[in-house]
This record gives C-alpha cells, structure tokens and sequence, in this order.
C-alpha cells in the first residue's frame, strides 16, 4: 500500500515559501483511503482503516521530506495549550493540545482539521515553526496567543513570524444561533462585525476566517495570510465535518496541515 508523493495536490501558501522551510495545507487528493474516507485521510481519531491512515501520514510526512515516524500531531481538544516538540511521538499518542512547536529541523509539527482553521506560523531567522488548530472555541479562548507565546519561549519574535490560515469553513456555510452570537459580542461588542444574518430567522453566518485573522493580527505577527478557500463547499478537494453532519454520514476524514524545517 503506497502513495506517490506525485499524487498529492497540496495547497501552498506564498507567505511561506521560506528558505529552509517545507509546508502545505494537504487536501484530501492522493492517498489511499477509500468511501468517505476516500483519498488522504490522516485522522487517526476518525474510524478509518488505520493501516491506511499512517499510509497516508507517511506520505504526507515524505512530501515535506521528513521520516515519517518525524511527524508530530497532538490530541486536539479545542483548548489552548502549545507544546514543545523535540522528539515525535507514535501516532495517536501525542499529548492533550492544539497546537505544535518546534526548533528541531527534520520534525514535522502538523494539525488536523475538517473545517475548522489550520494555522501554520514560522520564524524562519529563529528556526521555529508551528501549527495550530483554531476552530472557534480554540480562537475565541486563545490558542493563536498561547502558539505565539510558545514560539517566543524558543526564540522567535512576533514581528517576524508568518502566520498562514488554511482552508476553514467560510461564513456562507457557518450558521450559527443566537447564544453563539451573544457569547463573542458579550466578550467583546465589536465581535459583532464577524456576523451576518442568515436566511433563518434568528440566526447568523459567522465569519470563522476573519475572525482568526483578526486574532493574529491583534496578538502582532509580523505577516499574515489568509488562503482564503473554503472547506465545506468543495468537496472534491476537503473533508468537511459540517458537510458530512448535514448529510447524515456517520464519520469523515480529517486534513493535514504540517510545517517542518528542512534537516541541515
């Protein structure tokens, strides 16, 4: 069971074309999963066929050219917590947390998503990279802030980080109810401009993308890009969880958003 790097068709942000530095927002092309989980599914918390998962892991490990058994992923929990990684740990073994930080070259740090925000950050001077899983409870409490922190406790400095959002759900495909408005304009009035209303009395589409954009630029990183594609509406190239709740699937695959310094 093998996939060609060839195959995969990862998304590549601009901002982080780095030298030293390897990343991509992987979608769901190449691999080799099958039914709805067809294509690069990486979620080893999803009912996948595990064999194919980490074939799939290892392939998108070998695209960013580290050792497979190099790539680190957390257990995500929609908190805050950053950790350090200095060594890798087996699949599905790493700690509680949203995020990932390393200054070790040939260590892949890496997110799963399926609609919320992956966020992949770099200080390329430092040596220091990241990856964060920002869905809306994690951005509303404060993992962006908790990443950057983390990345500073190693050397970085926020003027020189690039911050990169990769494919998220957009607000056309996010409707929300009214205790999940009043929650953000509570914390803040003018959250209030992250939200639209929808064509269902009552309630609103909330502007994920914008919102975690407005984070990173508060807590002060230097660059910041928004990919600016949407997870939900194309289905060809993302898994997306809301969609598969919609239609009333019983699981869904989960995108890789990995970022690695280059073995020197």
């Amino acid at each position: 069971m093998h996939a060609p790097s060839s195959r995969l068709a990862p998304v590549e942000a601009p901002a982080l074309a780095l030298p030293g530095i390897s990343h991509a927002f992987f979608t769901r092309q190449g691999g080799v999963s099958t039914g709805l989980y067809a294509g690069l599914n990486t979620g080893i918390g999803s009912r996948d066929d595990r064999a194919a998962v980490l074939e799939n892991r290892a392939c998108a490990a070998r695209h960013l050219g580290a050792a497979p058994e190099r790539l680190a992923t957390p257990y995500q929990v929609h908190g805050i917590d950053a950790v350090v990684v200095e060594e890798a740990w087996g699949p599905g073994l790493g700690p509680k947390a949203d995020a990932v930080v390393t200054n070790r070259p040939g260590v892949a740090v890496g997110v799963g998503t399926a609609d919320c925000g992956p966020v992949l950050l770099a200080d390329a001077a430092a040596g220091v990279v990241a990856a964060a899983h920002a869905g809306w409870k994690g951005a509303f409490t404060g993992i962006l802030e908790s990443t950057v922190e983390t990345m500073e406790r190693l050397g970085a400095e926020r003027a020189r980080m690039v911050a990169v959002l990769g494919p998220t759900i957009s607000a056309a495909a996010y409707e929300v109810g009214p205790e999940f408005v009043a929650r953000f304009v509570e914390a803040e009035p003018e959250n209030e401009r992250f939200f639209h209303p929808s064509n269902r009395a009552g309630h609103s589409l909330f502007d994920l993308p914008a919102y975690i954009v407005a984070r990173l630029k508060r807590v002060g990183v230097g660059t910041f890009q928004n990919i600016g594609v949407c997870t939900y509406s194309d289905e060809a190239r993302f898994f997306s969880y809301r969609r598969a709740t919609h239609r009333g699937e019983p699981d869904y695959g989960r995108l890789l958003a990995a970022i690695a310094m280059d073995e020197r």
